[in-house]
Parts: structure tokens; sequence; C-alpha cells
């Protein structure tokens, strides 16, 4: 029994080296086929474009305030709601201007019966003076009492004008037609008008058209003009792509922290209604666009074999358009030097060069960790 059981103990190992090696053996060939991580060359579309952020805004935004200073008696409008020009809303407590308003007419009809008294004394002095019984000097000075008291009869008509103009000014309208975006007060609140006017409401003239401020570093700004198209995505919905148009690139610098940017304009259509006023965009100026074109991944210009340094032959390509890829040819990599063009960011178009569609382009090599594991494994058999 001792005699066979050593028996097979010798044909155990022997089987289990043999599988061993055999399996070794596969290693070493599937690691030699799947040295280098490869990409296809192939045709498609690519967009050169410049990144940047900006803050989506109404096109018109209007802030409506108050001329005169008051306490909020009534609201009529709120959050939200769609409002047409001339439409009310809110009202401040009138009763003090209405007292205002009855003063003045008070004064105004005082004013009037003193324009009248002064007439009809001007009238007598003037017979008296026809027939000689007062001098000319006093007839002047009578005169001058008429224009002063006609002068304050137009004074008491202006503060009648003024305090009436007032009164229609506590009730709040808007100037025009949109959606309320902001409610700044509440009833009950005292708004004050002496120096700047108390904003109450904004109101944004129409949502379906959107603009966004675009803050554009100095070293981007000589890219961009007018009519230029944008790509641009929202936080809220990063799956979608919103598209737009520059329609203004302002001259005037923001400077921060010697930082210089420019603020650039975007229209950007908005039937749908998904973008709102503040949303962050994330936006990319179209600066260069190319259709069907060859082009290559930006891994493959960066790689270079270990036996490698710069270029073919170790020497550097002869201008910045011109890179070196390398295509694997016999599970080798052959040096091409190509011409290349604009780039994405992840794919670089081919100008010219000894490649075509379909070669395979070494991006990387694989550290096989599969082949030293089973090297292991052979000198602990």
């Amino acid at each position: 029994m001792i005699t066979i059981s050593f028996k097979h103990l010798i044909v155990a190992a022997v089987l289990i080296s043999a599988t061993v090696l055999y399996w070794q053996s596969n290693e070493k060939k599937d690691a030699k086929s799947a040295q280098y991580k490869t990409r296809t060359v192939e045709r498609g579309d690519i967009v050169q474009s410049i990144s940047a952020n900006g803050t989506l805004t109404p096109v018109v935004l209007v802030n409506v305030g108050t001329q005169i200073s008051g306490t909020v008696a009534k609201l009529y409008a709120d959050f939200n709601d769609q409002v047409e020009t001339g439409q009310v809303l809110a009202e401040l407590d009138p009763a003090l201007l209405r007292a205002q308003l009855q003063q003045s007419k008070a004064n105004l009809l005082n004013a009037q019966v003193a324009a009248k008294i002064a007439e009809a004394k001007l009238k007598r002095n003037r017979l008296l003076k026809e027939k000689e019984f007062i001098s000319p000097e006093a007839l002047e000075i009578v005169e001058q009492e008429v224009e002063a008291a006609h002068a304050q009869l137009a004074v008491s008509k202006a503060q009648v004008d003024r305090d009436q103009a007032n009164l229609s000014y506590s009730v709040i309208r808007s100037p025009i037609s949109g959606v309320v975006i902001a409610r700044d007060v509440d009833i009950g609140q005292t708004v004050a008008a002496n120096f700047q006017t108390p904003t109450l409401f904004q109101i944004a003239k129409d949502l379906r058209q959107m603009q966004i401020n675009i803050s554009v570093a100095e070293a981007d700004i000589g890219q961009l003009h007018i009519d230029q198209s944008i790509n641009f995505t929202v936080d809220a919905f990063p799956q979608r792509k919103y598209t737009g148009t520059v329609r203004q690139v302002r001259l005037n610098p923001t400077i921060q922290e010697n930082v210089v940017t420019y603020n650039v304009v975007a229209m950007v259509d908005n039937d749908d209604g998904t973008l709102l006023p503040g949303m962050t965009a994330n936006i990319h100026f179209v600066v260069m666009q190319k259709i069907d074109v060859l082009r290559v991944s930006n891994a493959a210009l960066r790689y270079q074999p270990k036996d490698s340094e710069s270029g073919p032959a170790g020497k550097p390509p002869k201008s910045p358009s011109q890179s070196t890829v390398y295509r694997l040819s016999d599970n080798q990599p052959v040096a091409v030097t190509i011409a290349t063009g604009i780039t994405d960011g992840n794919f670089t178009e081919i100008v010219s060069g000894e490649i075509e569609e379909g070669d395979k382009i070494i991006l990387s090599e694989v550290v096989d960790k599969k082949e030293s594991e089973s090297k292991f494994k052979l000198r602990v058999f």
C-alpha cells in the first residue's frame, strides 16, 4: 500500500508540473500578443473649443421700485406670477399722501382768491390813476402785487400736480409684461426713497430668450467673435447639451489679483423653460470644427517606447505641427511621423503621414502581471 501511494504521488506531481508548464507557455504567448494597448485610426468629427463658465440671466430684467416713501399696504403679485404692462403689483398706504394733496388744494384756493383780490385792487387803482387820485408809483406797486399773486397761484398749482403724482405713485404698476422672479417687500414693510430708489420687484420680460454672461480669460478672448457658436451644459441637466451664439464681446476688462478677464454675452433659446435665471453654465466656444477627418487618440501622441527618445531615430519633430506615433506591425512598434491639425483634447486631426484608416496605433505598454506571477509559481514548483 505504501509503494502504490508513493507512485500515485509521483504521477500527481508530474501531471501538476506539466499543467503548470503548459499554462505558463500559453501565458507567455498571450503576453507577447497583448504587450501593447492599441487603438484603431478612424474617421470622425473634431471640434476645437475654449472652456469657460457663465451665469444665465434674462435678456431684459427690470427692477420695479417706488419714487415715494411709505408703508406697503397691499400686495397683488408674488414670485413666478405672469404680469402685464400696467398691472397693479402693490399699493402703499395713501393716507399721508392724500392729506398732502388736500393741503395743496387748499393752498391753491387761497392763491386763487389772493389773485382775484389783487386783480380787483389793480383795476380800482387804475381808475384812480386816470383821475389822478394816486401817483404812478402807487399804481406800479399794485401791479407788482398782482404779479406776485399770479406767481403764487402757479406755485400752488404745481404743488397740487406734484401731490397728485405722488398719490398715483402709491400704486405700483408693472412697466413691462413678463414674469416676477423676485419680490423684496412684504405687507407692513416701510420703504424709504430718500437717496436711492428701493427695489420692490424684479420682472423678467421673456424667459423664452436668455443670455449668458461669460467670463473669458484674456489668453482666449482673441479667438472669439460675434455670431460664434457655443455649446454648454447646466448642473441641473448634466446629460443635456444646449447651444447658443455670441452676441457681444465687451471691451471693458475685469481685473482681479492681476488676472484679466472679459465679459462675453451669448444668446440662448429657452422655449421649453428648463433654463432658469442664475444657473451656472459650463460653456465650450466652438473655435474650429472638422467633419469626417482622419483622427488619432491624443494618448498615441504621448506614447514613446522605453528604448526610444524623441521621434524616429531619437530625433525631435521638425515642427510643432509634426508628431510621431507608433503603429503596431508584427507585434512591434514602428515609428510614423504625421502632420497634425486641430484637437479637441481627446483626438487630434491627422493632416498627412504614412498612416491609414484602420491602422493600429499604440497607446501604451501593458505590464503583464500574470507573466510575473507564473514565473514565481514555476520557481515554487
